[in-house]
């Protein structure tokens, strides 16, 4: 099954749905491809999306899928396994055996959350587990709280010092993370209890988290968790187009608007900043589209000056 479009966007999140609309009501022909794996699929709202907050994330896709329709793009839902380049257009292969072509390519695929192993996180993973105080923060305040070690030690301090405008029952659970003498010092000083010791497992009384279980035996109590773990970048679409990534970062390299170092190709999203939330990651594809609408525009008034300049000349 081959096709041929306008514009290629991997990943219908909250970017790849807006750019899709942006680019289709400019009259750009757009097929979007997703594998249905949200990053907050588990969660049972987002916030701080002007006009959506408290919606569900299954919610909020389903309007935005509705939205794509109505402007005329498609929606494939497959999985990318590869990407190539040629000298003027790309080809995308799926999963299910399609390779579609397009004169441009936005990648907004998102991250994945590298979250800890310990017993009853994954469990427990959106519901009463947490990586972000700025979306969940609001609904435990007052709430007793415990912040675990996680893969981002700055990020880790910063979520329990940031949660103690919530509430002043926070515990800090380093486990296995280097907490450096200085950000203990200020953690204290800030009114964060810091509780040291292997973290063996969350605990749970049917179903509800009720502590955390270190090692030694003793448990912290908690209604609550954050972690701030590692992120990874689901840009194997990027890597295999040949785009540039920072050597120091390990993320791609974006122009403002999103423009990689391949013409022709656009990252927006969390593949590109893993601290964009829903409303950040719309934003910036919304940018992207635009830019992809102009930079088509440029290609088409192009080939039409030489069409009218060969015509003249015979």
């Amino acid at each position: 099954m081959n096709r041929t479009c306008d514009v290629v966007i991997v990943g219908a999140g909250a970017a790849g749905l807006t750019a899709g609309i942006v680019l289709a009501r400019a009259q750009s022909e757009v097929v979007v491809l997703d594998e249905g794996r949200p990053r907050n699929a588990s969660a049972a709202h987002m916030h701080g999306f002007v006009s959506r907050d408290g919606v569900s994330p299954s919610e909020f896709l389903m309007i935005g899928r509705s939205e794509l329709s109505h402007y005329g793009a498609t929606l494939i839902e497959t999985r990318v396994v590869a990407a190539e380049r040629t000298d003027d257009h790309f080809v995308i292969h799926t999963g299910d055996g399609q390779e579609i072509s397009s004169r441009a390519v936005l990648v907004a695929s998102g991250l994945t959350d590298q979250v800890p192993h310990t017993p009853g996180v994954h469990e427990l993973w959106g519901t009463a587990v947490h990586h972000c105080p700025h979306c969940h923060g609001w609904e435990v305040r007052g709430r007793e709280l415990a912040v675990l070690g996680g893969g981002v030690p700055h990020m880790t301090v910063h979520q329990a010092a940031l949660l103690r405008r919530y509430t002043d029952r926070v515990t800090l659970c380093p486990g296995e993370m280097e907490l450096s003498s200085g950000d203990r010092s200020r953690l204290t000083a800030f009114g964060v209890r810091i509780i040291d010791g292997a973290i063996e497992r969350l605990v749970t009384d049917d179903g509800r988290l009720t502590g955390v279980a270190l090692a030694d035996g003793s448990a912290v109590a908690c209604e609550a968790v954050f972690i701030a773990p590692a992120p990874r970048a689901n840009d194997d679409v990027l890597h295999a187009l040949g785009c540039r990534f920072d050597p120091r970062t390990g993320w791609v390299h974006t122009e403002p608007g999103g423009a990689t170092s391949v013409p022709g190709v656009w990252a927006a999203g969390n593949v590109s900043n893993p601290r964009a939330q829903v409303i950040t990651a719309a934003g910036e594809a919304s940018a992207a589209g635009i830019a992809i609408s102009a930079w088509l525009l440029e290609r088409d008034l192009a080939a039409a000056q030489a069409v009218a300049s060969a015509e003249d000349g015979r």
